[in-house]
């Protein structure tokens, strides 16, 4: 550590003659050298992280390769086994009895037997075929090949071969002792044979035994690093063949035992015995077995590992070297060039004397001061004014654009909806003989007198109000018998105005998006008005289908496709979120909408304004911005 410092000190020495400032290093240890360095360290943390994830991978990759060669050697020996079983003399010789047939009847039986146990054993696979029969058979005593059912009886796993009702079952790894053959570590694909002629009688069992190296020489293929185990665990999670042969028919860790029983296979990192482990498993689809294997943190390729670990370090030491000493020289050549450019800078001004000093609009009439830098600054604060005149220029011009398309979308409301109307009475007339089209053709010229209003943009409360009466008495015409309304306001609402077309297309919301997708129920939009504080407020409420909260929120925040539809029967595709701009740029931000809506609880839109006498509008004491 003393000498990393010391040639620190050296090296921060040696670059005095770059004119860096003493600070300047030190905002450069701070600011980008320590950083640099912890997020490099973390690399490394994370490139040695990713590493073993993907050794892991690999391993697990190999290891379901082992997994499916092991499970096409054991299909082979259940396809064997499946033939032996299909044979039809097997059975009927089994049924047999020693009282049923003559002495040469039964050493007939044994030597087709032979024959077909001698067929099964040519697989290079199959070590032994046996026969476990009734006692009361005379080749019963054979044990070669033929062998007392009853001795099969002590055997742990004969109840389950008794339960699998003819199916395979595997035994696993265990010692037999063979007649002429000594002691076998084997492992064997066993299943029940019934008597053909009374099913329920048992007539023996067909165990066909491989040797263990089977299994044996396909997982030593696997090129794990020394000290990681590979075994096979049954269901019931106990270990059915283990390098070890100890640990054979004992049962695995309970939290191993837990991993294997989350899926058919998979990887996961556990702490067994004070020391972290990595399992990883798959499994045999012939024997419903797992294969495992198992190893230390220090026993995935530490070969690999540690060689990429000291890269790593290597690495990690040229950068920071790098970020010591290449980015100061840089930020030298920096410096040194944008000195360069400021001097000729300078100097440019200089030249231009009076008259360039003159082409700065207000500034030459400043007290003059020393210093080259000064003129700088009063060019610099000159574009400045600059920049904001032009931005203030461009907000108005905005500002004048989003008027221009507010009213093009509020001229688009009347035709689409007269299009709408004049549709609906035409269809009245043919249907029901003209009996309502005074009453639609009356209530649709007062909804153009108070839209249209004479070109004005601002009417009085009372009057945006009628103009929703108006709307939703045309509606009731139309969609007859599925809707009612409620308007409750004060009497005073009449003396406030209001920019219009604000109520009705709330109105058309409720109604269309709201109580008419609301199938089989009467529906009710409830308006309510009053003065609050100095504000109107305006409720429009209904018990329609409703909306989560998001649908709620982006109804004030993003604005709809000009042609856009409702789905039941037309509406204006123009939103709340207009009506929400347009409110703003009449009244301020602290004005607009709010929703509060449930699914299947209705909504209710909140509109708030500032309520303005006829007087004040008149005199233009009301508050800006009027944008309308």
């Amino acid at each position: 550590m003393h000498k990393a410092a010391n040639l620190v000190l050296k090296v921060l020495s040696s670059l005095r003659w770059l004119s860096i400032p003493r600070p300047w290093l030190i905002a450069y240890l701070l600011l980008i050298v320590l950083p640099a360095g912890v997020f490099l360290y973390g690399y490394y943390e994370r490139s040695a992280v990713i590493l073993k994830n993907e050794v892991v991978r690999t391993m697990h990759q190999a290891l379901k390769q082992a997994g499916s060669n092991l499970s096409y050697r054991l299909e082979r020996i259940e396809d064997i086994s499946d033939a032996a079983f299909m044979n039809a003399n097997l059975h009927s010789y089994l049924s047999v009895g020693p009282d049923d047939q003559s002495i040469g009847i039964q050493i007939q039986v044994i030597e087709d037997l032979r024959f077909l146990v001698e067929t099964v054993q040519s697989n290079s696979d199959v070590f032994r075929v046996k026969l476990f029969v009734d006692k009361t058979k005379l080749y019963a005593g054979e044990r070669v090949n033929f062998f007392s059912l009853d001795s099969l009886m002590e055997r742990p796993w004969f109840d389950a071969i008794i339960e699998g009702n003819g199916g395979i079952v595997w035994t696993g790894v265990y010692e037999e002792t063979y007649l002429g053959s000594g002691e076998e570590m084997i492992l064997s694909a066993a299943r029940m044979l019934r008597d053909p002629n009374h099913y329920e009688k048992v007539s023996g069992v067909l165990m066909i035994d491989i040797r263990q190296n089977v299994v044996a020489d396909i997982l030593s293929e696997l090129q794990f690093a020394p000290g990681t185990m590979v075994y096979l665990v049954a269901e019931n999670g106990q270990i059915v063949y283990h390098p070890d042969s100890t640990l054979i028919g004992t049962s695995v860790h309970p939290s191993i035992a837990e991993l294997l029983g989350e899926g058919p296979e998979g990887t996961m990192s556990l702490r067994l015995d004070d020391e972290v482990n990595d399992v990883m498993y798959t499994t045999l689809g012939t024997a419903g077995w797992k294969l495992v294997a198992q190893g230390t943190e220090t026993q995935l390729s530490p070969a690999t590992v540690k060689l990429t670990k000291r890269s790593e370090w290597r690495s990690l030491v040229e950068y920071i070297a790098l970020f010591l000493i290449l980015p100061f020289v840089l930020l030298a050549i920096i410096v040194r060039g944008m000195n360069r450019r400021v001097n000729r800078v300078i100097t440019a001004i200089r030249k231009e004397g009076k008259e360039g000093k003159d082409g700065i609009d207000g500034l030459n009439d400043l007290p003059a001061m020393n210093g080259d830098f000064h003129m700088l600054e009063r060019s610099v604060d000159h574009l400045i004014v600059r920049v904001r005149t032009l931005v203030e220029e461009n907000y108005t011009s905005e500002i004048r654009e989003r008027e221009a398309q507010l009213q093009a979308l509020q001229a688009q409301i009347n035709p689409h909806f007269l299009y709408n109307t004049l549709d609906t009475i035409n269809w009245i007339a043919i249907g029901k003989g003209a009996t309502d089209i005074s009453q639609m053709i009356d209530s649709l010229a007062k909804y153009f007198r108070l839209s249209l209003n004479k070109g004005r943009s601002i009417v009085s409360a009372a009057d945006e109000l009628r103009l929703a009466e108006v709307y939703l008495e045309i509606q009731q015409s139309r969609f007859s018998g599925t809707f009612d309304f409620e308007i409750q306001a004060q009497q005073e609402l009449s003396v406030y105005r209001m920019p219009k077309l604000i109520l009705q297309p709330i109105v058309e919301n409720a109604l269309l998006h709201g109580i008419r997708k609301e199938k089989g129920r009467r529906g009710l939009i409830r308006i309510t008005a009053r003065e609050e504080n100095g504000d109107l407020i305006f409720s429009i409420s209904d018990n329609g289908i409703g909306m989560n909260e998001e649908l709620a929120r982006r109804l004030l925040t993003e604005a709809r496709s000009g042609n856009e539809h409702s789905s039941s029967g037309g509406g204006s595709s123009y939103g709340l979120f207009n009506v929400n701009e347009r409110i703003k740029l009449y009244a301020g931000d602290g004005y607009g909408l709010s929703v509060s809506s449930e699914p299947g609880a209705g909504t209710e839109v909140t509109v708030r304004l500032k309520a303005e006498r006829e007087e004040q509008f008149k005199s233009g004491v009301a508050s800006k911005p009027h944008s309308l």
